[in-house]
């Protein structure tokens, strides 16, 4: 695994294409094999993919970085996590350890009217596909930290400790553990087929890198993340937002 971290003083930068350097890390079975840092070598359009890419980064850390930027990514089979904070050694651990703790974009991203898109559940970010039908009734998979439904959402998707998949309209509950969730390499994308074999429309989770969203968009399943709190609480406010 070979990761490119944002990186300004030490730290994980907000912005990953206008960062002042990257922090470049090999990662094998645990152990960090190779760590330098590198100047940003230019922010042109297009650019920073093919260049990470020629050097064999297949993962990104980063603050925060814009829908398009990910998408050219996610092209070249380079997964990004975004919404990290905190000194990029502790990240380095935190990675290594699966610790890693995913909160939001912290790049300002905004339409074109100025204004925030609105999203189910407040703060929450929402996304589709083009083309595509989301929607938002049917069954509902929760990532979770514990195995019933009073249990904290897990910010993480592709490595989540659980899966409560509810029913809304009868209240059904099935509890799966994640089979993923020790995979080093190319966990989202095999949670995100994992998941699209359980009938479920939408996905609710704290952060869901690019890979695993176009997996999960393509089997017509609608992605919520950005959401924290208990299940659920976050069920009865996606209920109540289907009535509206």
């Amino acid at each position: 695994m070979k990761v490119a971290i944002s990186t300004d003083q030490g730290h994980v930068s907000a912005h990953f294409g206008r960062c002042p350097s990257y922090t470049i890390v090999e990662i094998e079975k645990g152990q960090i094999l190779k760590q330098e840092e590198i100047p940003n070598p230019g922010h042109q359009p297009g650019f920073l993919p093919q260049y990470l890419s020629k050097i064999n980064v297949n993962c990104i850390i980063a603050g925060g970085m814009g829908p398009r930027a990910q998408s050219l990514f996610a092209q070249k089979n380079i997964e990004t996590i975004i919404g990290v904070q905190g000194s990029v050694d502790e990240v380095i651990e935190k990675l290594i350890n699966q610790e890693l703790e995913i909160g939001e974009d912290l790049c300002d991203h905004r339409d074109g009217m100025g204004k925030h898109a609105e999203h189910p559940f407040h703060g929450a970010h929402h996304h589709k596909e083009e083309g595509k039908k989301h929607g938002t009734k049917g069954k509902i998979c929760f990532t979770s930290l514990g195995k019933d439904i009073n249990s904290e959402l897990d910010p993480k998707f592709g490595r989540a400790q659980y899966f409560l998949i509810i029913d809304p309209e009868t209240s059904q509950v099935e509890f799966f553990e994640n089979p993923n969730k020790e995979t080093f390499q190319g966990a989202g994308i095999l949670t995100a087929q994992f998941i699209s074999r359980k009938d479920v429309s939408t996905v609710v989770t704290g952060g869901c890198g690019p890979n695993a969203r176009r997996v999960l968009e393509s089997a017509g399943i609608r992605v919520v993340e950005g959401v924290s709190g208990k299940i659920n609480d976050l069920l009865e406010k996606f209920k109540t937002e289907v009535k509206q």
